[in-house]
């Protein structure tokens, strides 16, 4: 799929910033919040999604296995 737009540089305190519309951020499949990588080629920027970590499949899968194991002392640090 190629999309392309126009965007201006839009003064943010003492930086600037590009808005990426939905559009822009469903194509790559980016929601608020999410890392992204940007690399500079020649005269372009090239801005993909930061797929770092584990995930949160892993995590929850992990978390779910270490609870009862840890669920006692957990309690006790919580008060």
């Amino acid at each position: 799929m190629l999309l392309l737009m126009v965007k201006k540089l839009q003064q943010v305190g003492n930086s600037q910033a590009i808005v990426l519309d939905r559009s822009l951020r469903e194509a790559i499949g980016l929601q608020p919040g999410d890392a992204v990588q940007i690399t500079v080629s020649g005269e372009s920027l090239i801005i993909t999604p930061a797929r770092v970590g584990l995930g949160k499949a892993v995590v929850a899968k992990s978390l779910k296995a270490l609870r009862p194991r840890y669920r006692a002392m957990l309690k006790n640090l919580a008060k």
